[in-house]
């Protein structure tokens, strides 16, 4: 309750979904049309999933009885917290949610990926589970098709569930122009005569990693030198255990993951494969070699 005595001027003179939205951590979240809250066709359900459901739905639509004692206050604020987030989740699944979560994918509000071939893919959030405080929110690339944990502590602690297990799906499956190609696409490199290692140009060190090679009286076949003469290779040894899973998506509309014999999921499957066998295979040869 510290922002909220610290911001209460605001909350005072704003809509508690205002507030909401501009605490701190609840960056993730869009703005719910009150017209979507005030039907109750939509909230179906959550009051058996909401503690003082009533009382917390009136502080979200700002109609909460103002003699209410602190305590008590605190706890309904707790849970409509919780509210917001269920009703949140069924909502960004609509054509205004999806337009407003569209809005933020483009801005890149929820971060982007950390891979270098992704060339700062925007992310999306999306939960592992439809069920509350099952596990916390999680953020989708749509390139490399990878779940990634939030940089933020604050957004670390967003429930998954608030946001849903279709999320990325349906919005990508609504606006297909959006999908990222998966053509690998390099781009140019720096010109070496524009590197600088240590105050020398790149072709000095070059010429040096030659004069080393002679001055030994061989050459390094089949591999390529880096800037001091050292054989560089560039494959990355696997340091995931053969025995570990791989955290992946599951891809699901509406909660129902896609049928296993799509072409989607056939594909994601036999790459998980190849990649889980190709891990297993080093770390057997590394073993051999001990």
């Amino acid at each position: 309750m510290d922002e909220l005595s610290s911001g209460s001027s605001d909350y005072a003179a704003s809509t508690w979904i205002a507030w909401f939205l501009s605490t701190k951590g609840n960056e993730y979240f869009c703005e719910i049309d009150e017209d979507y809250i005030l039907d109750r066709f939509n909230l179906t359900g959550l009051n058996s999933e909401v503690h003082h459901y009533l009382y917390a739905l009136d502080l979200i639509t700002d109609a909460l009885d103002e003699n209410i004692s602190d305590s008590n206050r605190d706890q309904i604020e707790t849970q409509a917290r919780i509210l917001y987030g269920l009703i949140h989740a069924r909502y960004v699944v609509t054509t205004r949610g999806l337009a407003k979560m569209l809005d933020k994918f483009k801005r890149a509000d929820f971060g982007r990926c950390p891979r270098v071939l992704c060339y700062q893919q925007p992310l999306l959030p999306v939960g592992l589970s439809d069920i509350p405080f099952q596990s916390p929110v999680r953020l989708y690339c749509p390139r490399c098709e990878d779940l990634y944990r939030p940089k933020s502590s604050r957004h670390c602690a967003i429930d998954g569930a608030f946001f849903g297990s279709s999320l990325p799906h349906m919005l990508l499956m609504v606006y297909p122009h959006m999908i990222p190609t998966k053509t690998t696409v390099i781009p140019p490199p720096v010109p070496r005569t524009q590197r600088q290692y240590g105050g020398v140009s790149a072709d000095a060190l070059h010429q040096r990693a030659l004069a080393l090679e002679r001055k030994s009286g061989h050459a390094l076949s089949g591999e390529e030198t880096d800037c001091m003469g050292v054989a560089s290779d560039h494959s990355t040894e696997p340091t995931v255990p053969p025995n570990v899973r791989i955290e992946r998506v599951v891809p699901r509309i509406f909660g129902f993951p896609i049928h296993e014999t799509s072409r989607l999921m056939a594909w994601q499957e036999r790459k998980h494969e190849q990649q889980m066998t190709k891990i297993a295979e080093f770390h057997r040869r590394k073993l051999d070699t001990v």
